[in-house]
């Protein structure tokens, strides 16, 4: 079940122990397609009730499989006053070239008419293989409050022919491939959406100002101790519950098992990987 009470605790954990001051809610770290309609409501209005005047940016995904739901989402993140909302591409019937994505999004954004909308590009997860790129072209004309894309792809080619496109800056590109994290920003990514800034939002705000300050090198080492540690985890087995597992023992704050399909972390898991993050010593010391 999902457990409202905690979001307060949570956003102060982010807000005061991570410096994370723009959230993303409902995506695929929070389950957001394994819940339901009413549950993912109730999230959405936690967030904004506790984030308020705490939180710069609350971008609500509102996503699903069929375009009704989504456009309700939608409607709904706009009257509880979201900062933007994301969707990401149906993915059973799913669309087969831009055309058709881009009426599907239109649809929602419509229904949004004053919220900046980003498309939540992941095909690993959706299937759907439509370069951003080409998506692009005329976008605006066809869905004025279009913002930008969270590109969760390692397709760094594509990121950097949207953004090599994206001359006069009106969009914005939010990138969610964590351990890629450095890489994209060379290219010109505006920010980042993922799920190890749950944890470790400050080391990669650092990486963000040492960045910022032409220090590649001491970037480096933030991007590759974040890779060290991905890198073991990803040999374990890590998914969205191990993730929660990793917050769990990094915050203190309970953040409980996942929704079948998926299933707990095993307990072997998280011996490892709290063993192999507590051995990594990060640049400013922690």
């Amino acid at each position: 079940q999902v457990n409202l009470p905690v979001i307060h605790q949570y956003v102060d954990y982010l807000v005061n122990e991570q410096n994370v001051k723009n959230i993303f809610v409902n995506g695929t770290t929070g389950e957001g397609l394994s819940l339901s309609i009413q549950e993912r409501k109730q999230l959405a209005e936690e967030w904004m009730c506790h984030g308020k005047d705490k939180l710069d940016h609350v971008i609500i995904h509102v996503g699903a499989l069929n375009l009704p739901e989504c456009q309700e989402l939608a409607r709904h993140a706009a009257a509880i006053g979201a900062g933007g909302i994301a969707v990401i591409a149906p993915f059973f019937f799913k669309p087969t070239n831009k055309d058709e994505l881009v009426a599907f999004l239109q649809k929602v954004a419509s229904e949004a008419p004053d919220v900046p909308f980003y498309y939540y590009h992941i095909p690993p997860l959706t299937g759907v293989k439509i370069r951003v790129e080409e998506l692009l072209d005329g976008i605006k004309a066809q869905i004025p409050t279009f913002q930008g894309v969270k590109f969760s792809d390692t397709d760094l080619l594509d990121l950097a022919q949207c953004i090599n496109k994206n001359e006069t800056g009106e969009f914005e590109f939010l990138y969610g491939v964590d351990e890629q994290l450095l890489g994209a920003l060379a290219l010109g990514a505006n920010g980042a959406v993922g799920s190890t800034y749950n944890y470790l939002g400050r080391q990669t705000n650092l990486m963000l100002q040492a960045f910022a300050k032409s220090d590649l090198a001491l970037a480096q080492k933030y991007q590759f101790l974040t890779g060290e540690f991905l890198n073991f985890v990803i040999k374990l087995g890590f998914g969205v519950a191990q993730t929660k597992a990793v917050m769990t023992f990094v915050s203190g704050i309970p953040m409980g098992p996942p929704r079948l399909p998926l299933v707990d972390a095993s307990s072997e898991f998280i011996i490892k990987a709290k063993a192999k993050l507590d051995s990594i010593v990060w640049p400013d010391g922690d």
